[in-house]
């Protein structure tokens, strides 16, 4: 098995999109990127930390490769919002791909540059690629949120 993280804002629904896609083996929703060690949801809700939302995926690199993650992460937030998705605002809401070694990083600037290239948004992609560090899990009550409910999909 292998790893990807991703930040595309709130991490319930990025968490619900990689869930639910064939070659993925488990998702979990965290922290990463900040300096806090061990933050909880709330000290990084004070835009403080540093830390990002982030979906931690693991996938069958046999089934699906990294490249279409990427894909699927690009093709489910708006890459062109500076630290925002929609109403939620923070550096915690950043876009970030990060990479576990690489051949990710590659893939990753890679992605970027041929969306950049396509012409698909007027405004610059902000999507920051950064070396993963380490994951700090969310709380238990963050994980599957949306599937505990019975949603597919966030308000944004």
């Amino acid at each position: 098995m292998a790893k990807a993280t991703f930040g595309g804002g709130c991490f319930w629904g990025v968490e619900e999109i990689f869930r639910t896609m064939d070659g993925v083996t488990g998702t979990r929703v965290g922290y990463m990127g900040g300096a806090k060690d061990n933050p909880s949801y709330e000290d990084v809700c004070t835009d403080r930390t540093g830390h990002a939302e982030v979906v931690q995926v693991e996938f069958d690199p046999a089934k699906i490769d990294y490249g279409t993650l990427v894909d699927v992460f690009f093709d489910n937030h708006n890459p062109t919002e500076l630290n925002r998705q929609g109403p939620d605002v923070g550096t915690q809401y950043r876009s970030a791909i990060f990479y576990h070694d690489d051949d990710q990083k590659k893939v990753g600037e890679e992605k970027k540059a041929a969306l950049i290239a396509s012409g698909r948004f007027k405004r610059p992609v902000v999507t920051t690629l950064e070396k993963a560090d380490t994951f700090w899990e969310a709380e238990e009550y963050h994980q599957q949120y949306l599937a505990k409910r019975g949603l597919s999909s966030c308000h944004i």
